[in-house]
């Protein structure tokens, strides 16, 4: 069920995200799909080389990471190798130490690297079976952490089509590794609400949000869609709440921001896309078959390329971060309401 709008005006009704307030943070970055924000102004991001950029608030970064690996190449000859093969962290989280978490989409397994760099495997199997396509990591108030694999399919973009749904979610806690929920269409992020009642599932190629309600012993029950059962062109990747209670997403390949209201509605705030590559895009994945690979490439913006993820930061949580997949910098700008606090904050 559906929340009614009952705290006031939503701050993002009628607001939408004005490119020329938008500004850049970071330089020569690789994969910046996932951002994770400190209260300090420090900023941690994803990076293809094998770990993460340390973006300190001053501006100066730090590429951490046990050993580097240079096969990223997306704008050469070796997209295809650099987007299929190698290490490539996708998803961060910060474990309870201070760790960082690494759903690495590349090595297919999760890992944990200390902030020097000294990394370790958490998991790349379960019940002897290889994980899948490893993407994405939260970790909640009660220190659970809850795992996504978009697909066992590789390489992955014979995955990004609307007739395959073999994602699923794991959850790691003193019990072990398990699976507690499966058959999702390219599981991408997931979240909490406040109180951490229910889990929000981003399925990429579904184009949908659905949720799941979450049981003490971290079963999950209720399944339901969450929002529009379509939110239009592109394909949803990243997802975060802000104060409100409004669920930000970004549609990937169209390189769109909505947000879904508490009451169920999609706002647009921002379309960033190429319009004749985005409608390609959508009339070769309306044939239930897999995108071409080409037709993927064409796709995306200016302002954040292949468009991933949304996160806030800041000291009052009203600093938009900006992740893309083919980005080398970080978008960044001001909401008129906070993001709702991660647990670490």
């Amino acid at each position: 069920m559906l929340l009614k709008e009952s705290r006031g005006k939503n701050p993002l009704k009628g607001w939408q995200i004005d490119p020329e307030t938008i500004t850049l943070v970071g330089h020569d970055l690789q994969r910046p799909e996932c951002i994770l924000a400190e209260r300090d102004g420090t900023l941690w991001s994803a990076d293809a080389r094998g770990g993460v950029m340390k973006i300190n608030p001053d501006g100066t970064q730090q590429l951490i990471t046990q050993t580097v690996d240079n096969h990223f190449d997306i704008a050469g000859n070796g997209a295809q190798d650099s987007l299929f093969q190698g290490t490539l962290p996708n998803g961060l989280a910060f474990a309870q130490n201070g760790d960082i978490l690494i759903s690495n989409f590349g090595t297919d397994r999760l890992e944990v690297m200390t902030r020097d760099g000294q990394t370790r495997v958490l998991a790349d199997t379960i019940d002897g079976v290889p994980m899948g396509k490893v993407n994405f990591v939260l970790r909640d108030s009660k220190n659970r952490i809850w795992i996504t694999v978009s697909t066992k399919v590789n390489p992955w973009d014979q995955a990004v089509c609307s007739t395959l749904a073999d994602g699923y979610i794991a959850l790691l806690d003193e019990r072990g590794l398990r699976i507690v929920a499966d058959g999702f269409a390219f599981t991408n992020e997931i979240r909490m609400d406040a109180n951490e009642e229910w889990l929000y599932v981003a399925e990429t190629t579904g184009k949908r949000v659905s949720r799941l309600r979450v049981q003490a012993d971290g079963s999950l029950t209720d399944r339901e869609v969450y929002g529009p059962s379509n939110l239009g062109d592109g394909v949803i990747d990243g997802i975060t709440f802000d104060a409100y209670g409004n669920l930000w997403a970004t549609m990937i390949f169209a390189d769109r921001i909505v947000a879904i209201t508490p009451s169920g509605e999609a706002l647009e705030l921002l379309n960033d896309g190429n319009p004749e590559a985005t409608a390609q895009f959508e009339k070769e994945f309306s044939t239930g078959n897999p995108v071409s690979f080409d037709t993927l490439m064409a796709t995306g913006g200016r302002l954040c390329p292949w468009l991933a993820s949304v996160t806030f930061g800041g000291a009052d949580l009203k600093t938009v971060y900006l992740g893309g997949l083919k980005a080398t910098s970080i978008p960044s700008f001001t909401s008129p309401v906070s993001g709702l606090p991660m647990v670490h904050w």
